[in-house]
């Protein structure tokens, strides 16, 4: 086959101010680069929207590097090789890479990532078996220092990382697990789907009455991607010892002004809370134990997982303001 000289890609056209919108993205034919020794050229499958992509949209110093106005977005994505000057990878291999948001990526091989389409989908490797697989899983075990007979909760528990910390909860002998979402369909999914003994949608009500309703007695473990409210009500539910894995604030990614924090901090002393952030970057070391302990649970159906799929690059930037608003269950992703 032929590669084009051109393919479409999509760039970032100004940095938004509280929630984006399209307008904050360009989708451009661009040339088609020619890779270097060392290098591969790829044609995108699929490719991932995540919400911390939205903090990168933001011109401030963070644990990655902003996206550069006027320059293609970056994110996962698997692929085809269809040129190689590198002598590890051959034309038709998949690649899982970092430079999604566009047709035709030159890929470093040494940020590339042979994948095996007959183990899972390609969609699996940006989702269950990829970046948010490794995120529940070492956030669970490590930064929430998990322990069996544990009373686990986790906020936006349907999304592509929530949805797996509490199936690892349950398969690693958790008491109790809860979650949260925004929806009944996915408070269903979450109970009757993937085995959770509690969940509520958070629009009910106030967030600290729904929890003490789930967990009476209390949390051990909370998962948090959402912060605010959540974290307040978190706090307030844990047991003393408690432990807390920080992954995300969604509900605080678009606020203008200045979030307001957890009223009741006080209560992180008086109880000897131990509240951990994180980034899955720290926990590089656990790939290969994820991927054999969760791999091995895919393939015995242990685990399972949904995704929500958009069809076409072009419609990339409207999936991610989708997710943004709680739009997906599982994972977001979008056929290039």
């Amino acid at each position: 086959m032929t590669t084009p000289s051109t393919g479409l890609e999509i760039r970032l056209a100004s940095r938004p101010e509280g929630w984006p919108t399209l307008d904050n993205f360009d989708l451009v034919q661009a040339e088609v680069p020619a890779p270097g020794e060392g290098e591969l050229l790829v044609r995108n499958k699929v490719m991932s929207v995540d919400p911390y992509m939205r903090g990168r949209m933001n011109d401030v110093k963070s644990y990655v590097p902003p996206f550069e106005l006027g320059k293609a977005l970056q994110g996962g994505a698997v692929g085809e090789v269809v040129t190689s000057n590198d002598p590890g990878f051959a034309v038709g291999d998949l690649v899982l890479h970092m430079g999604g948001w566009r047709e035709y990526a030159k890929v470093d091989v040494k940020h590339a990532v042979k994948v095996d389409a007959n183990l899972a989908p390609a969609g699996a490797f940006l989702g269950v078996l990829g970046m948010p697989g490794l995120t529940a899983y070492a956030g669970l075990l490590a930064a929430g220092q998990f322990r069996e007979g544990d009373v686990v909760f986790v906020s936006g528990a349907a999304g592509a990382v929530g949805s797996l910390v509490g199936q690892i909860a349950k398969l690693k002998g958790a008491a109790r697990v809860i979650g949260s979402a925004g929806s009944q369909e996915k408070v269903d999914y979450l109970v009757n789907e993937l085995g959770f003994d509690a969940a509520f949608n958070y629009k009910d009500g106030p967030v600290a009455e729904l929890l003490a309703k789930a967990a009476p007695e209390g949390i051990d473990v909370y998962f948090d991607n959402v912060g605010g409210e959540h974290l307040e009500a978190a706090i307030s539910a844990a047991k003393p010892g408690g432990r807390f894995a920080l992954c995300g604030a969604i509900s605080q990614y678009n606020e203008k002004g200045e979030p307001t924090g957890p009223r009741n901090m006080i209560q992180i002393v008086g109880k000897g809370l131990n509240l951990r952030g994180f980034i899955v970057n720290e926990y590089g070391s656990m790939q290969e134990q994820f991927f054999a302990e969760v791999g091995g649970w895919l393939a015995e159906g242990k685990i399972s997982y949904r995704e929500t799929t958009v069809e076409g690059l072009a419609n990339a930037p409207q999936a991610f303001l989708d997710l943004l608003k709680g739009a997906n269950t599982g994972k977001m992703l979008v056929t290039v």
